[in-house]
C-alpha cells in the first residue's frame, strides 16, 4: 500500500535508495545521504552524525536480509522551506521541500522492520537528511552472544549475588556444553565440558544465574573486539566503535543490560580496555588470586580471571564474595590484604602517561587537579614506570612462546581457521625460540620486581588507554600498540588493577586505572569507589 500522495520523483528515489540497500551498494546509499556533518541515522545501536560516520558504519555493516517494502506513508513538512499545514495536498517538488517517509518492511524469512527517514530537495535531487530503523525483531544479538537463556543456568535461590546475572566469556567450561573460543571450527571439535569452571560455580552458588556464553576474541588474541566469524558486538558508548576485546562479548552484554556482570579474562588488558570503550567498571584480579581451572588459556604467566559491571557496587559484592572463603570453593590463597584499606597515595607513572592522546592526558589532569582541590585530597607523587618498550617486548615473547604451546597444533592441523589479524599474531609466536623465550623471562623479573615496589605504600593511577574507543573504520595499529604498552606492566607483573569510568573525552568514555599490590584486590574496589565518590561530589 502507498500513500497516493507522495511526489513521484521523491518516490522514485525512496524505490532507488531501497534498490541499493538490497544490493548492498555503497556508493550510491553514500549519495543518497545528504553531505555534511548535520546528517543523521539512528538504530538499536544509537545515533550517527554526520555523512562520514554514517558512511563509514556502512562500509562496516554488509547488506540486509531480502525483504519488500510493504507500506509506505508520506507526510509533507515543508515546502520551500515553508512549514505544510494539516491536510495539505501534494504538489509539484521544488527546491526546499522536506516530507516525512514511514516504510514497513516484510522479511522474506520472517518478521518485519520500520524505517523512518526525513527527506529533502537540494538543487533538484531528493536527500536523506535523517533516518531511524528499526530492525526486526532479532532472536538474540550473535555478535554478543553465543548462547543466551532467562536463564540460561539458574544459580542458587538465595545467596550475596541473588538476582543478578551473568555473561560467561567463551573459554570457561560449563558442564554438558563445549567451549567455543570465538572459533567456529574449534566449537565444533569440542567435545562438552563435565565439569564446570570454579569460577562459574562461586557465582551461581552466590545466587547469580547465568544469561549465556558471550563472544570472545577468537582465543582471546586480541583487544579490539572484532570477530570475523560472528561479526563485532555494538559498543554501547559510542556508536560505529570497536567494543574493546578480547572480553567484548561480556562487556557489551553488561554495557546494554543484557546482564548484570561479565566474568572475563584478562591477559594483557581483555578486561580493562573494554571496561574503558565502553564505560564501565573493570577488575583483573593478582594473578592466580581466582582459580584458572576450566577455562581455555592464552598465556597461563599472565592469564588472570575478573568481572566487568556496570557499577562499583555490584563489583564490591562479586569481589567480596568471590575472593573470600565463603565464596570460593577452591581458592585456597589467603586474602587478608584486602581486608585492610590501600593508602590514599597515588603515583602517575610517566612513561604511561606519555603514551596518552592529548586531549585524554588534559582530562586526566583535570580529574588530578580537582582530587587536589577536594576536602579529601590525596597526595600525588611522579614515578618512572620503566621502560615500556622493553617490558611490552618481553611480554609479548612470553606470551606468544605459550600461546603457540597452547594452541599451535590445533592451528597447524587447521589452516586457515582463524581470521587474518589473529593468524598474523600465531604466526609470530611461531618463531619464537626456547633462547627468545627465557631471555624474555629473566628480562621481566626485574620490571616486576620495580612495579612491586612501587605499589608497595601507594597506588599507581593513570588513564587506562591511551582515548575513546575507536571507530570501527579505523587503522587501530598504532592505538593497539600504545594500548597495550600502557596495559602490560600490570600484567606482567602480576598485580590487580581496575579501570573505573571516570573520564569523559569527546563525549566517549575513558577508564581511569589503578594499580595496587598483589592480594588487595577487595581493597583495590574500596578504593576505587571511594575515588568515583569523591569524583561525582565535585561535579556535583
Amino acid at each position: 500500500m502507498t500513500d497516493a500522495t507522495i511526489p513521484g520523483d521523491l518516490r522514485e528515489a525512496f524505490d532507488a535508495y531501497e534498490r541499493a540497500i538490497v544490493a548492498n551498494d555503497l556508493d550510491a546509499l553514500d549519495a543518497f545521504f545528504a553531505p555534511g556533518g548535520d546528517t543523521l541515522r539512528g538504530d538499536t545501536a544509537g545515533l550517527l552524525v554526520g555523512h562520514e560516520a554514517i558512511s563509514g558504519f556502512r562500509a562496516l555493516r554488509g547488506g540486509v536480509p531480502p525483504r519488500e517494502i510493504a507500506q509506505v506513508h508520506y507526510r509533507p513538512l515543508a515546502r520551500g522551506g515553508e512549514a505544510v499545514e494539516s491536510g495539505d495536498v501534494a504538489q509539484e517538488s521544488t527546491d526546499g521541500d522536506v516530507a516525512l517517509l514511514v516504510s514497513v518492511s516484510a522479511f522474506r524469512g520472517g518478521g518485519r522492520g520500520l524505517q523512518t527517514q526525513v527527506w529533502q530537495r537540494i538543487d533538484g535531487r531528493w536527500f536523506i537528511t535523517a533516518a531511524h530503523v528499526t530492525p526486526r525483531t532479532p532472536a538474540l544479538d550473535r555478535t554478543i552472544w553465543r548462547s543466551v537463556g532467562d536463564p540460561f543456568l539458574q544459580g542458587a535461590w538465595e545467596g550475596p549475588l541473588e538476582g543478578l546475572t551473568v555473561a560467561v566469556k567463551d573459554l570457561f567450561a560449563i558442564a554438558g556444553f563445549r567451549i567455543g573460543a570465538g572459533n567456529p571450527t574449534f566449537l565444533e571439535e569440542a567435545r562438552p565440558e563435565k565439569a564446570t569452571a570454579p569460577a562459574v560455580a562461586d557465582l551461581l552458588r552466590a545466587g547469580a544465574s547465568l544469561r549465556g556464553i558471550a563472544r570472545t576474541d577468537e582465543f582471546a588474541y586480541s583487544i579490539a573486539g572484532d570477530n570475523v566469524h560472528y561479526g563485532t558486538p555494538p559498543n554501547r558508548a559510542v556508536v560505529g566503535a570497536l567494543p574493546g576485546g578480547s572480553s567484548s562479548g561480556p562487556a557489551s552484554a553488561v554495557a546494554l543490560g543484557h546482564a548484570d556482570i561479565g566474568l572475563a579474562t584478562d591477559t594483557a588488558g581483555s578486561i580493562r580496555v573494554p571496561a574503558s570503550y565502553q564505560g564501565l567498571w573493570g577488575l583483573r584480579t593478582t594473578h592466580d588470586l581466582v582459580p584458572r581451572q576450566g577455562m581455555l588459556p592464552l598465556a597461563q604467566s599472565f592469564d588472570t580471571i575478573g568481572w566487568l559491571t556496570r557499577d562499583g557496587e555490584t563489583l564490591q559484592r562479586v569481589a567480596d564474595w568471590c575472593l573470600s572463603y565463603d565464596g570460593s570453593a577452591s581458592t585456597e590463597n589467603v586474602y587478608g590484604a584486602s581486608g585492610d584499606d590501600l593508602p590514599w597515595r597515588f603515583l602517575v607513572p610517566e612513561e604511561i602517561l606519555a603514551c596518552v592522546e592529548p586531549d585524554t592526558r588534559t582530562a586526566f589532569s583535570r580529574l588530578l587537579a580537582a582530587l587536589a582541590a577536594s576536602d579529601d585530597p590525596p597526595p600525588f607523587r611522579a614515578v618512572s614506570s620503566g621502560d615500556l618498550d622493553a617490558t611490552f617486548t618481553a611480554f609479548r615473547t612470553v606470551q606468544g612462546a605459550e600461546a603457540w604451546r597452547n594452541d599451535g597444533e590445533w592451528l597447524r592441523a587447521h589452516p586457515g581457521a582463524v581470521g587474518p589479524a589473529v593468524a598474523e599474531r600465531f604466526r609470530l609466536a611461531a618463531q619464537i625460540t626456547a633462547a627468545e623465550e627465557a631471555a624474555a623471562r629473566r628480562d621481566l623479573e626485574p620490571i616486576a620486581a620495580h612495579l612491586a615496589e612501587l605499589v608497595d605504600g601507594a597506588v599507581l593511577i593513570f588513564p587506562t588507554v591511551p582515548g575513546p574507543a575507536p571507530l570501527r573504520t579505523a587503522d587501530v595499529d598504532a592505538v593497539r600498540a600504545a594500548t597495550l604498552r600502557m596495559t602490560a606492566p600490570a600484567a606482567a607483573a602480576g598485580l590487580p588493577a581496575i579501570s573505573v569510568p571516570l573520564l569523559t573525552v569527546a563525549g566517549a568514555p575513558v577508564g581511569v586505572c589503578l594499580v595496587s599490590r598483589a592480594g588487595t584486590d577487595i581493597a583495590l574496589v574500596r578504593l576505587a569507589r571511594r575515588l568515583a565518590a569523591l569524583m561525582a561530589g565535585a561535579a556535583g
